[in-house]
């Protein structure tokens, strides 16, 4: 899915992998184990994540990240369309936070994989 030349040049504007390809990838480099298996596992690791989540409980991978919810207050907005105001309802949102070696392991990829605007 490609945001056309006036998309962000500093944000991605393809997705580079969809769950099914993690899955394929996986079951490629686990030759002992049947594909089927592995979307199991994906699958189970992704519910008790979102249990984890929906129990308002921090999920913290070491070296790759941690996801937590944030709270989001109501607040004032508009709807576009209408122009009328309105205010949100206060909610809880996902958030990941990259950790230490996952930020560097990202950063020293650039030289290797540059954003748009580098080349």
């Amino acid at each position: 899915m490609c945001l056309g030349d006036d998309a962000p040049k500093t944000r991605l504007t393809e997705v580079g992998m969809i769950k099914s390809e993690l899955i394929a990838n996986l079951a490629a480099k686990m030759t002992h184990l049947p594909e089927k298996q592995v979307a199991d596992s994906i699958n189970r690791i992704l519910e008790l994540m979102s249990e984890a989540l929906v129990e308002n409980k921090r999920i913290e991978i070491r070296g790759f990240g941690s996801f937590s919810l944030h709270y989001r207050p109501p607040r004032n907005a508009h709807n576009p369309k209408t122009g009328e105001k309105v205010v949100t309802e206060a909610k809880y949102s996902p958030h990941f936070k990259p950790g230490k070696e996952l930020r560097e392991r990202v950063d020293a990829s650039r030289s290797k994989f540059p954003l748009k605007d580098e080349d």
